[in-house]
């Protein structure tokens, strides 16, 4: 082997360099319109507890921190609706728990489109399709919050060669409304959409993936603009929400998990035991009873109080989703702060940190930091976070990731990181996890009840 890494090499000296790159290899597919086809990352040596204390955990939002896949469910489901003419209709029973839910939870939205147009493409209907177009363009145009989306919405149109859209006083009109389902609104979009058919990109599968993404997007969009209006009250009906209102919670035990390896519990972690011992009897996870339990939270308490470690999301949302969302969260932990067993100065302590996700987080990563094509599973959201808290290599045996989904604990083994944590709930129970080096099926209770957050044992 040659003592520096050759800038071209042929395939039996290339095979030499990943030898020497370790024993664990993820094989990662790319975007369809992205050369090559893979990429191969080498994956950091499988630990199951950080080499001599946590200084750093990072964690991904959706599924790990919140609950926000029924909101991504509404906006998919939402999307093959419309552009297959079944949104309206009441025998359709909706996407499918069973095929269609582990392809679409957990990887780039870019992916989970790619995967639901493939998988539907023989209901797709082209006028169905052109019409949810223009209504997803005149609603991000006119309404989104967010000029990343503005752009590529701008860049699509240019792209399918339909830019003078723009400029069409009918479509301005559009713009100007939040709603389309009234009649003059729906005979306006089909008459539009009728226009432009020429531009279905029927053979032209990247296009039609492109298209698609912009459809998902508004409703998506759509579904964030009215959770941060509603500040907490129940959202309208034609959202299609959850009986309780609710698209975006907090995952069980985040609030003290978040709080316990900050350093914020100190002598009292122990108090936070029946609420996860609570969840953990739920889903029948074995845990400690009450006086080992508490034991064990204090002793942990005690540890973080001494040694915080730094805490990093990570996520393939882009920052204006991951606002809207950590704020909806934030604003439930402290809400519910009230209720925790913890003495007032404790209280106090936590409602200053837990004031806005800014306050609280030492860094949030999110897609704006990257691009599409390099989101989850590619290393470089992680490989993000970790320079962001300020660590080196030979200090990512001190850090700890925490991911419900496969596609997210291959990600962090890849940015090096040896301990790697799924956190399975029921959208993701069907995941294949070979990467991670822990399994928690009673998610963070366990991790901090059964697990002791990895920490070196004695």
């Amino acid at each position: 082997m040659p003592s520096s890494i050759p800038k071209f090499t042929d395939a039996k000296t290339a095979a030499c360099l990943l030898t020497e790159l370790g024993e664990e290899f993820a094989v990662v597919r790319n975007l369809s319109h992205v050369f090559p086809p893979y990429d191969i990352y080498p994956l950091a040596p499988a630990c199951t507890h950080v080499a001599n204390g946590l200084k750093a955990a990072v964690m991904d939002m959706d599924g790990t921190t919140t609950t926000t896949e029924p909101l991504c469910i509404n906006a998919l489901e939402t999307m093959v609706g419309r552009i297959s003419g079944r949104i309206a209709d009441p025998e359709w029973a909706g996407l499918d728990p069973d095929q269609d839910y582990p392809h679409i939870i957990g990887n780039s939205s870019t992916r989970h489109v790619e995967y639901l147009l493939q998988t539907y493409l023989e209901t797709i209907n082209p006028t169905n399709f052109m019409e949810a177009l223009v209504h997803a363009a005149a609603w991000t145009l006119g309404f989104s919050q967010d000029a990343s989306r503005v752009h590529d919405l701008e860049s699509m149109l240019s792209v399918l060669g339909i830019a003078s859209l723009k400029s069409d006083h009918r479509f301005l009109a559009l713009t100007q409304l939040p709603r389309h389902d009234g009649e003059a609104e729906k005979k306006a979009i089909a008459t539009l959409a009728l226009e432009i058919s020429h531009a279905y990109p029927a053979n032209d599968f990247p296009r039609l993936t492109r298209a698609g993404v912009e459809i998902y997007y508004q409703r998506y969009h759509e579904l964030l603009s009215a959770v941060a209006a509603a500040d907490g009250a129940p959202l309208p009906k034609h959202l299609r929400a959850p009986s309780d209102g609710l698209l975006i919670q907090p995952m069980p035990g985040i609030g003290v998990f978040l709080a316990l390896i900050s350093g914020l519990l100190g002598d009292e972690a122990g108090e936070c035991y029946e609420a996860l011992a609570a969840h953990l009897h739920v889903n029948e996870v074995p845990h400690p009873d009450a006086a080992q339990g508490k034991l064990k939270l204090e002793r942990l308490g005690k540890h973080f109080a001494a040694q915080p470690a730094k805490v990093a999301l990570v996520t393939s949302s882009i920052a204006y989703e991951a606002e809207v969302v950590l704020g909806e969260v934030f604003r439930q932990l402290l809400e519910d702060l009230s209720h925790w067993g913890l003495s007032a100065e404790v209280k106090t302590r936590l409602a200053g940190r837990f004031a806005s996700p800014a306050t609280f987080y030492d860094a949030i990563i999110t897609a704006s930091d990257s691009c599409e094509m390099r989101l989850k599973p590619h290393r470089d959201l992680y490989s993000l976070a970790l320079g962001r808290l300020g660590l080196h290599p030979e200090e990512f045996g001190d850090v700890a990731g925490f991911e419900d989904s496969e596609s997210g604990t291959i990600a962090i083994r890849a940015a090096g990181i040896s301990v790697s944590c799924a956190l399975p709930f029921h959208m993701t129970s069907g995941h294949a996890f070979e990467a991670a080096t822990h399994t928690c099926p009673g998610g963070l209770p366990q991790v901090m009840l059964a697990e002791q957050c990895f920490l070196p044992q004695d």
